[in-house]
């Protein structure tokens, strides 16, 4: 999924958290309200989008994770589990799913095999693009429905009757039951939809939920409030009655202060705010999260960065060690050497044990030799203007003004900075308005393929447009079959085109550090979909 840096926002922005925050006192008075049982949570922005079909951020999958429900779903544990599916059986030709009789929307009507295929369709329809249709490829007919060569009717997934689903695959997809739990896999009611039309999810009243909680207030820019779901199949194993985000702000220190009057049951921390809690002893809790950090370069024609010396004298030029001890200086960062993540698995050991990504070890004679060659074959006297897309806040900046630094010291280069909000961040990139893009990728299930086809040609994810035929075969590969050794060799494959042809600059692998009110127990931090989820919290007298 696309992650949003949840850094500080400017002075300005300030003031108007500021008066949000003070609008929003009276509503909700405590973090955690024992008596009432509900909670407190800031979001760091505005969710993008709450459509299932078209959502593709972090902050709009924390919400989503917790009104909806698929197929499949994680635990407490992490681990996969039946969710509207009570079983399944999964085979190299195609998947058949059983659904709860109990499982229903939050208007008492029953959650349907025709809602998981009326939603199917609307994610690999060519008109509504979805930039995670990709993810239905595996289902039979879904690619070529997407590219506009066939109707939406045709794709391989049926509703035998209204409990039972099934699905045709293209070829076996060992990992089909993971998709199941992600966004792009939740229904969506056909009369519901088609009655609020282009409103769909754009309100709480636009919105239906078969989730442990539903959206029942939703200020825009303000505030949200979620409760218990009373027809939620397992309602029972919910104890909050309310999660309330009254404070949408991407100021750390402003969200750790309002944790510290008792109005958050939650925080993360910064360099700041996490030697502030250090010195009151407060109990800080670490989570590695999983995501990448990643500089993105642009391979669209009309671009410079299309150019591999130019790319290859920039990643020579980037000193991650020093980067993230620097700059980043927060525990539980990771220094970022492949596309690849240290956590993934192999075929029995990790991914890196077995398939140990090149090193760039920084070397500024070799980066200025490689900016030499871009200039020849780019016919310039000298390199134009670069111009680094990223968000708005200070920390943001801070770490592009690094790296503006960084190739102006070493290279010569001059990097103009972009800042932009994170919706017109999410519009540019996707229109493909830079030459590099701070980006970053959290993992959408549990398949080392969640990072693999980021870089497929026709991924939409791909914001810098990279295309190489045999990147593109190597995933095709790695798709299409279920040995653990071919897979992974085709993802070694994958990561050394990646690293020799510097396709991207990995940053860093984030760890999150955070406080968290003693009353509340069993919060869930996740790798794969919304985090943190609060489906199975409690709180204590």
């Amino acid at each position: 999924m696309l992650i949003h840096r949840r850094f500080s926002t400017i002075c300005s922005r300030w003031l108007i958290v500021c008066l949000l925050i003070c609008l929003c006192e009276t509503a909700v008075a405590a973090g955690v309200d024992v008596k009432s049982r509900e909670i407190a949570i800031a979001l760091s922005t505005e969710p993008p989008s709450l459509n299932s079909v078209k959502a593709t951020d972090a902050e709009s999958f924390r919400i989503i994770d917790h009104i909806s429900e698929g197929l499949m779903t994680y635990d407490m544990n992490n681990q996969l589990t039946g969710g509207v599916a009570e079983r399944w059986e999964l085979t190299n030709e195609g998947a058949t799913f059983w659904l709860r009789p109990d499982a229903l929307w939050e208007d008492g009507r029953p959650v349907t095999a025709h809602d998981f295929v009326f939603a199917w369709r609307q994610v690999v329809t060519p008109s509504n693009a979805a930039e995670y249709a990709f993810l239905l490829y595996p289902i039979r007919n879904a690619e070529q429905i997407n590219s506009g060569d066939m109707p939406p009717e045709s794709l391989g997934a049926y509703a035998l009757d209204d409990r039972t689903l099934k699905v045709d695959f293209v070829q076996p997809c060992g990992y089909f039951l993971q998709l199941t739990a992600f966004i792009s896999y939740r229904p969506i009611r056909q009369d519901f939809y088609q009655h609020h039309g282009e409103r769909f999810a754009a309100d709480a009243q636009h919105l239906l939920s078969n989730g442990p909680f539903k959206l029942t207030q939703w200020v825009h820019g303000a505030s949200l409030r979620m409760e218990r779901n009373p027809q939620y199949w397992n309602t029972e194993a919910v104890e909050l009655n309310a999660i309330n985000v009254p404070y949408i702000t991407a100021e750390p220190s402003a969200i750790f202060n309002l944790f510290k009057d008792g109005k958050l049951a939650i925080s993360g921390l910064d360099d700041s705010s996490t030697r502030e809690a250090l010195k009151s002893r407060m109990k800080i809790k670490k989570f590695f999260d999983g995501t990448l950090f990643f500089l993105e370069f642009n391979h669209r024609p009309d671009r410079l960065t299309r150019n591999r010396h130019l790319r290859k004298a920039m990643q020579l030029a980037f000193d991650v060690d020093t980067f993230v001890a620097r700059i980043i200086r927060l525990p539980g960062n990771a220094p970022g050497l492949s596309l690849f993540p240290s956590w993934l698995r192999g075929v029995e050991k990790t991914f890196w044990e077995e398939y140990p990504p090149t090193l760039i070890t920084p070397n500024e004679a070799q980066a200025r030799h490689h900016l030499e060659l871009a200039r020849q074959e780019l016919g310039v006297a000298e390199i134009p203007p670069l111009v680094l897309l990223l968000g708005d806040s200070p920390t943001a900046a801070k770490q592009a003004e690094y790296i503006q630094d960084l190739f102006r010291r070493v290279l010569g280069l001059e990097i103009k900075l972009d800042k932009q909000i994170f919706k017109q961040r999410l519009a540019k990139m996707t229109a493909g308005d830079f030459d590099i893009v701070a980006a970053g990728w959290g993992p959408d299930y549990d398949d080392t393929m969640t990072f693999a086809d980021l870089m497929a040609s026709w991924n939409l994810n791909n914001r810098g447009r990279f295309n190489d035929p045999e990147y593109d075969r190597l995933v095709r590969l790695a798709q299409s079959t279920s040995d653990p050794v071919i897979r992974n060799q085709a993802f070694a494959d994958m990561q050394n085109i990646i690293i020799d042809d510097a396709i991207l600059i990995p940053q860093y692998e984030r760890g999150r550090v955070y406080v968290q009110d003693a009353r509340l127990t069993n919060v869930v931090r996740r790798i794969f979909g919304g985090d943190p989820i609060y489906t199975f919290s409690r709180i204590k007298d």
